[in-house]
């Protein structure tokens, strides 16, 4: 197993090479980087059954600082993520070729490398045996997606491209790498610990301090006011989009927030601190003013980033929730969201390759002439507000269980109202698609669907929200067994 842990970092590293060595031959570049994208899935996915008996393999390459190596560790909040990023890699590799060629995209064979190494970078987040581990991987993921964003070469491209590099480069230099020392000062170790490692090491107003620090320098996760990031990548070509909302980046940042809340400061100091509700709190507020603002966009991205700041911010009130069950759910909607938001961004994508059209308000009945790219987004939008048959309806439900135990009356409200706002937002769109005849059009104007690719693509990730509505028992199994066992 410690072997497979290398080749989960190898195989996305040698599809960046082979990426660059092949570029003057489309097809073959292509057909590489699915090839070793099928070969990490397969990786990834024999380590599920080791993990879920209670195996935990590891491997130490060598010491970054004295006491402190580069080390990885399979535990099953990482394995989550794992197991989503290494599919979804497959899938998104798919809609890529597609979109790219369908859009007659630029610099292909730097977007499938930079691809290839930001995937590097989630299994290296995702298997992270301590913190710096963590700290080095979740920076070349911000390196490596820079040029992503900024792939149309244009000014607002690389303004965009600033400020996507600027804030998350100056939150985790600034806030969370100060906080990782702080670790190392307190405990002696950047291990991530069962249980805490700072527990019995730190109490009072510090670990609000330490947490709040983590929580802001966590960027990726979008938390108010360090999100503007994510509307200006927006730019980017919609492939990069999914990389950034589902894939990886804000995945990432996530899942770094619940694994510091279960492994540095542990459910028990948290809850033993007053005040870390004032830190959900800004989760809370974010939830509901990202959804306010995706209200009045008629942008679909644009919509759709705002979307995305708000669910990533359920994922981190769950988490600050501290109750066992809502950690469960701030797990599980990792996945959840990683399915129906991919969905959602790559009908975005459809819809501009096949109509060019980028505005909602241009949508009028484009259901009747792409109906399995509506019908898909449908499907993730019910998953984003959290209905069945669903996975957003079972992270949700996991995440209310886990308020109502700890009687966090104020964050039911908030998952109650942002739902309500959810489906203001969501569903407009799909009436307008289906509930309205489309305008007469030129016959050397009209479209259908996207190139087959693109459908294959969002129709698989659609499935996978019904499928782990039915079928969540993997990703139920490690949740239980982030938070010890089912509560």
């Amino acid at each position: 197993m410690t072997q497979t842990i290398g080749a989960s970092l190898i195989l996305p590293a040698l599809a960046a090479l082979l990426t660059l060595v092949l570029g003057r031959w489309p097809n073959v570049r292509e057909g590489a980087t699915l090839l070793v994208a099928f070969a990490l899935g397969a990786m990834v996915f024999s380590l599920l059954g080791p993990v879920l008996v209670g195996a935990r393999p590891g491997l130490t390459l060598w010491e970054v600082i004295p006491g402190v190596p580069l080390a990885f560790s399979v535990e099953p909040l990482g394995q989550i993520f794992a197991m989503i990023a290494s599919l979804l890699w497959i899938v998104t590799t798919i809609y890529s070729v597609g979109y790219m060629r369908g859009n007659n995209e630029h610099a292909q064979t730097r977007f499938y490398a930079c691809f290839a190494v930001a995937i590097v970078s989630a299994m290296g987040i995702a298997y992270a045996g301590n913190l710096l581990t963590l700290f080095l991987f979740y920076e070349l993921m911000t390196i490596s997606t820079v040029p992503l964003v900024t792939h149309k070469g244009t000014d607002e491209a690389k303004r965009s491209g600033r400020v996507y590099l600027g804030i998350l480069m100056g939150t985790s230099i600034g806030l969370q790498l100060a906080a990782i020392i702080a670790c190392w000062m307190l405990a002696g170790s950047l291990d991530f610990v069962p249980g805490g490692l700072l527990a019995g090491k730190i109490e009072g107003w510090p670990v609000l301090v330490l947490l709040a620090l983590f929580v802001f320098g966590i960027g990726k996760a979008a938390v108010m006011p360090f999100h503007r990031w994510l509307p200006a990548a927006m730019v980017a070509p919609t492939p990069v989009s999914a990389l950034l909302h589902a894939v990886a980046v804000v995945k990432a940042g996530v899942f770094t927030v619940v694994k510091v809340v279960v492994y540095v400061f542990g459910l028990d100091l948290l809850n033993g601190t007053a005040g870390t509700e004032w830190i959900a709190a800004f989760a809370g507020f974010t939830i509901l003013a990202a959804s306010f603002v995706a209200l009045r966009q008629d942008n679909l991205k644009r919509r759709l980033a705002y979307s995305t700041i708000s669910q990533l911010s359920y994922v981190v009130l769950a988490a600050l929730i501290l109750a066992p069950l809502s950690v469960m759910g701030a797990a599980l909607h990792i996945m959840a969201h990683a399915f129906g938001k991919i969905t959602l961004f790559f009908a975005a994508g459809s819809i501009y390759t096949a109509a060019h059209k980028t505005e909602i308000s241009q949508l009028d009945g484009i259901g009747w002439k792409m109906p399995v790219t509506m019908g898909a987004f449908f499907i993730g939008s019910l998953s984003m507000i959290g209905v069945p048959p669903t996975a957003g309806f079972v992270s949700k439900w996991f995440m209310l269980s886990g308020a109502y135990d700890a009687q966090a009356w104020a964050a039911i409200a908030v998952i109650f109202a942002s739902t309500v706002l959810n489906a203001s937002y969501f569903l407009p769109i799909v009436h307008r698609a289906f509930a309205t005849r489309p305008a007469p059009v030129d016959p050397e104007h009209d479209h259908g669907e996207a190139p087959t690719p693109i459908v294959v693509a969002l129709s698989f990730t659609a499935l996978g929200s019904l499928l782990l509505f039915f079928f969540p028992d993997s990703f139920l199994a490690l949740a239980e067994q982030l938070v010890g066992g089912r509560p």
